[in-house]
């Protein structure tokens, strides 16, 4: 592709990050950022100290808004929650600085030129059998981006994990993307969506059900669990068994979900055993792909699979999809 510079660009408009993929030489590169933030209360000698370490902020009348990375930092000294831009995978239309803070994100981390960028941007699916809740989310970027001046197009995130991962199957199998808001599925021939749909459970469901049992708050939940976690056979505490039993809620929910609506709906015929690829946040823990497989393998599936793979880079394989599908149709 000669498409060397950063004007062409694949967005994971994700619940729990925000993550930028573009290609340089030949290579891959990626930003990512939470998609959270924390009001402070204002003084000038804060935002001086957020603008001298280069922390991301916005002011707004009497407060600071704290973006990104850092958010949860002040949030913990502050003994609260981060705010979440989005729900469920989506924009949440009940938080009032939503969509501002979404936009300061995207645009701190879109490099500024003179020529604007083409993009592809994710889009979740409709949740499996609940109504469609998605015009307001994809309708708010499209316009988002246009008042930027960029050129832009939504992907489906399923299927961008299939156009990420599969082409050495032709694009044919099903992407699974276990993000912080819901779970996203696509099962795909030769790079056509066949069919898409998402669970609403995943990491931020795992991080608020533990924290209702253990009595502490989702963030330092968020927080343990991604540095600490692993499945192992064995619980090491309480909060350890308590993620497992809401990873293991997750992963069955999901399993169900493919296998309902595989069931049910008229798919292409397919000659031979296709493969399914892991990827998101959620499935990041050690030794999750070895939990998914086995509860798929107690199952009745309706389709056959080859293998269960872990996408090479998890946390940023909506991201290079978007990227692939952009560079490849623009």
């Amino acid at each position: 592709m000669a498409l060397e510079t950063r004007t062409v660009l694949g967005l994971d408009v994700g619940t729990s990050r925000i993550v930028l993929a573009s290609q340089s030489n030949g290579a891959f590169q990626y930003e990512s950022m939470l998609n959270a933030f924390v009001k402070v209360p204002y003084s000038k000698m804060t935002e001086n100290s957020l603008r001298r370490v280069g922390v991301s902020f916005t002011t707004r009348g009497e407060e600071l808004m704290v973006l990104g990375d850092e958010a949860p930092q002040f949030a913990d000294l502050l003994g609260a929650e981060t705010a979440r831009p989005m729900t469920l995978g989506v924009l949440n239309p009940g938080e009032v600085e939503a969509v501002p803070v979404v936009r300061s994100i995207i645009e701190s981390m879109v490099p500024v030129g003179e020529r604007k960028p083409k993009l592809y941007f994710s889009v979740p699916a409709a949740p499996l059998n609940g109504e469609e809740a998605l015009t307001y989310h994809e309708a708010t970027l499209r316009q988002m981006f246009g008042e930027l001046g960029w050129e832009c197009r939504g992907i489906n995130e399923g299927l961008a994990v299939v156009y990420s991962e599969l082409e050495d199957t032709n694009y044919t199998g099903i992407g699974v993307s276990f993000g912080g808001g819901l779970c996203n599925v696509a099962l795909a021939y030769l790079s056509m969506p066949a069919i898409s749909f998402s669970i609403p459970k995943g990491g931020d469901f795992i991080d608020a059900s533990a924290a209702a049992v253990t009595g502490d708050l989702a963030n330092r939940i968020r927080i343990t669990k991604e540095q600490d976690f692993h499945f192992n056979g064995h619980y090491v505490d309480q909060l350890h068994q308590v993620l497992t039993v809401y990873y293991d809620d997750v992963i069955q929910a999901v399993i169900a979900g493919m296998k309902d609506a595989f069931t049910r709906t008229k798919l292409p015929k397919l000659t031979k055993a296709v493969p399914m690829v892991l990827s998101g946040g959620t499935a990041c823990p050690p030794g999750f792909r070895d939990r998914f497989e086995k509860a798929l393998k107690s199952t009745d599936f309706p389709v056959v699979v080859s293998e269960v793979r872990m996408a090479k880079d998890p946390l940023h394989t909506t991201a290079k999809g978007a990227l692939i599908a952009a560079l490849t149709e623009m």
